[in-house]
């Protein structure tokens, strides 16, 4: 049954406004990072309080993405009717931004580039070592691979949830594809797109003068729990 944004409640209307806006603009982030190149890659947010999230339209170059061009889509991946051109449809990789979703649902926000470090890593189906403090913080442990899965169907979202579930990592590597992350909404799954790529470049110019030495595990614990639930800025009536 298609979805119509008409009947949905004034309330909700205005959550899916925002969250086209929020999408919209986050998307100007991964060129900005050197992230994506032409029109590869994409965003997506969940709305809060509802079945659907929002994603880039397939093929449009990121200079002409806007809210309006966001695409509206059911936890199932399908576009609902909201007045997005007919000609606009989803990102190729809809179905698995919504499986991850529908089997995670502490996920606000995923996010898949092929930057090219962290693909390069990819590529190798190596993961990236906890070598670094940053990795420690950010992702608790190395960057894990996932595994191989052609693009059009689920295949890719299981193996980004099978992965992920036994991971503190926000970042996965799916083999011979490229990093995708996931976060509490959009804007932390960016993040930790740009840490991934980060970390991946680091790691790889250690490589180059030697060996990198892992940290040990009790010490990636304390830095992840430190930076998770220490670090920054926290509300005490939360």
């Amino acid at each position: 049954m298609t979805i119509h944004l008409s009947e949905l409640d004034a309330g909700t209307r205005a959550l899916v406004a925002q969250t086209r806006q929020a999408v919209s603009d986050l998307h100007a982030e991964l060129p900005r990072n050197n992230l994506v190149v032409w029109t590869a890659g994409n965003v997506s947010q969940r709305i809060p309080g509802t079945e659907l999230f929002v994603i880039k339209p397939s093929g449009v170059s990121y200079d002409e993405l806007t809210a309006d061009a966001m695409v509206v889509c059911t936890l199932d991946g399908k576009k609902i009717d909201d007045g997005t051109p007919e000609h606009l449809q989803p990102s190729s990789d809809t179905a698995a931004h919504a499986y991850v979703y529908r089997h995670m649902p502490e996920v606000g926000g995923v996010v898949h580039t092929h930057s090219p470090y962290a693909t390069a890593w990819a590529a190798r189906r190596e993961p990236v070592p906890c070598v670094l403090t940053m990795m420690g913080d950010e992702f608790g442990g190395e960057i894990p691979v996932g595994p191989f899965a052609l693009i059009g169907d689920d295949s890719i979202g299981r193996g980004i949830v099978e992965t992920l579930s036994h991971s503190n990592s926000r970042a996965v590597l799916m083999a011979n594809h490229g990093p995708f992350t996931i976060g509490k909404d959009g804007r932390d799954a960016v993040k930790a797109a740009v840490m991934c790529e980060e970390v991946a470049k680091t790691v790889h110019f250690a490589r180059q003068l030697g060996e990198p030495v892992p940290i040990p595990a009790d010490d990636v614990a304390h830095l992840f729990d430190r930076y998770q639930n220490v670090y920054g800025q926290h509300d005490e009536n939360a």
